[in-house]
């Protein structure tokens, strides 16, 4: 790269993939519209309107739209990146970061340097000031049994199956299974469970589902029992939580 901060814009159509790839340079990648789901090792984050992820150089994604996707892409050289950490992170992307990122794009495409060497200190400025969002993330464990009852139950999370119906499923205890999913993910079995339903909210409320459709869709009684447990997770009832 000539720059030390280079942007990029791509759509996506619903269901496209980009498959497992890597880049040397640290990476902040945001949703400007739709739902963006990033893909790594070690978990899974759900990104809406305005929420990105940083990931830092060399660590393997795939990227998945849900619904109709617009992405944009920031890469950073080596020490125009404002953390070195090799931890993800994700950010609310506030409307100037927005417009920041936006007229990086558009310089791509024109000879002149001069905008692109003023717009990048306050974009890095402002990416660093961002502040962190929760709730948006699904760790992922490496144990075989356990991946494979984490992906069925992402396919379906209105599934209520206890740990011990799958334990028979997979070949394993339930007692195993529990102490390896707290070992490999920090969650108890529910607490995974709940969260990927909370990760799928997020991505069925930047859609535009109703919340009563979500709640059915998520296995939950009702949309009160769904509310409730949306806001005591992420501070926010679902209608309040994607408005910035």
């Amino acid at each position: 790269m000539s720059r030390p901060v280079v942007a990029a814009k791509r759509d996506y159509t619903d269901g496209a993939r980009e498959p497992w790839h890597l880049h040397e340079e640290a990476q902040f990648v945001f949703s400007a519209h739709g739902v963006l789901r990033v893909v790594t090792p070690i978990g899974v984050w759900t990104l809406g309107p305005q929420l990105g992820l940083w990931l830092a150089p060399g660590i393997a994604h795939e990227l998945h739209a849900v619904g109709d996707v617009t992405m944009h892409s920031l890469y950073f050289e080596g020490d125009a990146a404002p953390w070195t950490s090799p931890e993800c992170r994700v950010l609310a992307v506030s409307p100037l970061l927005q417009a920041l990122v936006a007229a990086m794009v558009e310089d791509r495409s024109t000879p002149h340097e001069s905008r692109a060497t003023l717009i990048t200190p306050l974009l890095v400025s402002e990416l660093k000031n961002a502040p962190l969002a929760h709730g948006v993330k699904l760790p992922l464990p490496a144990d075989r049994r356990l991946r494979q009852i984490c992906e069925l139950l992402i396919a379906d999370p209105a599934n209520a199956d206890s740990l011990g119906t799958w334990g028979d499923r997979v070949g394993a205890s339930e007692r195993t299974l529990a102490r390896l999913f707290k070992e490999e993910t920090g969650l108890t079995f529910g607490q995974w469970r709940q969260q990927l339903r909370l990760v799928e909210a997020v991505s069925r409320l930047a859609q535009g589902m109703p919340v009563a459709t979500i709640a059915m869709e998520l296995g939950y009684q009702n949309a009160s029992a769904f509310i409730t447990m949306f806001k005591k997770s992420m501070g926010e009832t679902p209608q309040r939580y994607l408005k910035y």
